[in-house]
């Protein structure tokens, strides 16, 4: 079991680690993650604001969403650990924001992935020029300082580092290409794989942002503990702070399980994030075997796609290559989810085959799942115990699913 560090080893690192010189009277924007997920926000976000607030001469901060939905600004303090007093105390002049990623008045394009760069990057899955926007908030800032955790990924790899800004606090035509071409080379190929091309694709975005970029890059444990903290360029935090996940959050197993109940945790309140409950398991399940997404607290497909899914439903990803004008008007990141949560299969004249099964025991009703291609269970018939210490019956329970990697030895 890899050393957790303390609270006060935390600190120690963060004031020994930032330098005061990369923030001498600068303007910091600090990039955050939303409440899905598993980070010590509060104890990092007090240090940071500890060491900077002497030294910069203004502390804000935007939470990178992506596509997930606004955050109000009382759940942000939360996220953040602002008390009340400290909206009129320490924290008086911090200013608090939400990307918005659909609304064009708050992008500023870049520049643009060309052709070229596409068809290099993804080794000809996608020759397309690809317009690079990001947040224009950006701009009033000297410094951007990622604060974020480290995982496997389904769709980049490892998430983290140049990932905040890119699909983070991007805008929809890169976001679309990212998560598109991660379904491309899939989740099974994918995910807690270190150099991957959609890695490739976010640090050259990142690269054309004109502001300096700083990364704060921590790994958690389950309960949200400290493995280890790395800071520098986006790129150098991110790459040690990878080599730790990958010692820290994957697990293996000696053989494919044909029944897996993975447990959501609350954070994930909607399928749009608790898809995660089968990427991180998908390697793990037996062909033709059931992945459960357990999730009595969820009742939402998605706030901000869930028309769209519903229309589309969810597919293997050669149900979409295999008819691209059918799916030509829907977001590519729509149809990005909804392979990654169907997982890997084949789609053969007209035929659809999922490897696996794969069910939501939720509070999205039975009429809806068939609908949208996932099988149905009630939750209140399910007794998550029943499921437990059975290894070796080929059953699998996951208590808390989503940011542990689960792969075959």
């Amino acid at each position: 079991m890899h050393p957790l560090l303390s609270d006060d080893e935390v600190r120690q690192f963060i004031a020994a680690q930032l330098p005061d010189s990369d923030f001498a009277g600068k303007r910091v924007l600090l990039i955050v993650p939303d409440a899905t997920r598993t980070v010590p926000l509060p104890l990092l976000f007090a240090a940071v604001h500890e060491k900077l607030r002497s030294v910069a001469t203004k502390v804000d901060v935007l939470v990178a969403l992506g596509t997930h939905p606004p955050m109000p600004e009382a759940d942000i303090c939360k996220l953040l650990g602002i008390s009340e007093d400290d909206l009129t105390g320490r924290y008086a002049d911090v200013e608090l924001f939400n990307h918005e990623w659909d609304q064009p008045e708050r992008l500023m394009t870049l520049g643009t992935l060309s052709e070229e760069d596409t068809n290099e990057i993804s080794g000809g899955l996608l020759t397309e020029a690809v317009p690079v926007s990001i947040n224009r908030r950006i701009t009033d800032y000297d410094v951007l300082l990622v604060l974020g955790p480290v995982f496997p990924h389904e769709v980049v790899g490892f998430s983290g580092g140049n990932k905040y800004f890119f699909p983070g606090i991007a805008g929809p035509e890169i976001l679309n290409f990212f998560h598109w071409l991660g379904a491309l080379i899939t989740n099974a190929e994918i995910i807690g794989v270190k150099q991957t091309p959609v890695r490739q694709v976010v640090d050259r975005a990142a690269a054309m942002i004109p502001v300096e970029r700083r990364c704060l890059a921590c790994v958690v444990s389950p309960g949200a503990g400290l493995y280890g903290l790395s800071y520098g360029t986006p790129e150098v935090a991110w790459n040690d702070a990878a080599d730790l996940s990958a010692q820290v959050h994957i697990t293996r197993v000696a053989r494919p399980f044909q029944t897996v109940l993975s447990c959501a945790p609350p954070m994930y309140d909607e399928l749009w994030v608790a898809g995660k409950c089968m990427y991180k398991l998908e390697p793990v399940v037996a062909d033709s075997g059931e992945l459960i997404i357990y999730a009595p607290h969820m009742s939402e497909i998605s706030i901000t796609h869930g028309n769209l899914i519903e229309q589309v439903g969810y597919h293997v990803r050669d149900y979409f290559t295999a008819q691209p004008e059918r799916f030509a008007d829907i977001p590519r990141g729509v149809l990005a989810h909804s392979t990654h949560v169907r997982g890997g299969g084949s789609y053969v004249e007209g035929v659809e085959s999922p490897r696996v099964r794969v069910t939501l025991a939720s509070g999205i009703p039975r009429d809806t799942c068939e609908r949208i291609n996932l099988g149905y269970r009630d939750p209140a018939e399910i007794n998550i115990e029943d499921f437990a210490d059975r290894e070796d019956e080929g059953v699998l329970l996951v208590r808390k699913a989503g940011e542990m990697l689960y792969r075959l030895e």
